[in-house]
């Protein structure tokens, strides 16, 4: 049994990231934005690519390959954004890459997990501008999860020991009352 690969949708509004026309053929907007991001890490209108570096360059002095994609233009929903991140994600295997556009982001990585990518893109598709968004996504890949199962094992092993501890009062309170009769 052959396993086909997924199939992906790259939005024509990607070429806005590479500064080419929406009408430019869809193959030529995706090599110029797999170009910008391999010559700075960026691919982005210029009004953003200055700031969108000095983010990236950031994160790489926090130990993370950032790689950022940002669309002038939003398409209708926000999945092909995830289908960009993990076009450019396979050019760049080690890389964590977000995609963002007016109203949505996408991501992709093999370093963190989805629950993560997918914290990171409400903060950064909630910021006021592209650099603010993608500074808010390394943010919150840098913030420390809370250890929630960890938590969960300690509550049920706390509430197993309250209703064992509570059982055997019971047991106690009936016995005394037994024995006063």
């Amino acid at each position: 049994m052959t396993i086909l690969p997924a199939p992906t949708v790259i939005p024509v509004e990607v070429c806005t990231a590479a500064g080419l026309p929406m009408e430019a053929p869809l193959d030529s907007c995706i090599a110029a934005v797999l170009a910008d991001v391999a010559e700075g890490g960026v691919a982005a209108p210029k009004a953003d690519a200055a700031g969108l570096q000095k983010v990236v360059a950031g994160a790489q002095d926090r130990g993370l390959d950032l790689k950022v994609v940002v669309m002038e233009k939003s398409p209708i929903i926000d999945t092909p954004l995830r289908d960009i991140a993990t076009r450019v994600g396979e050019a760049h295997p080690d890389s964590t890459v977000l995609v963002l556009s007016p109203q949505f982001a996408g991501t992709y990585s093999k370093t963190y997990d989805r629950v993560l990518l997918e914290a990171g893109q409400d903060v950064a598709k909630s910021a006021s501008n592209p650099v603010q968004g993608a500074q808010n996504f390394v943010d919150q890949l840098s913030t420390p999860i809370f250890p929630w199962t960890a938590f969960t094992i300690v509550v049920v092993f706390a509430v197993g020991a309250a209703a064992v501890l509570t059982r055997l009062l019971q047991r106690w309170a009936k016995r005394g009352t037994t024995v006063d009769n």
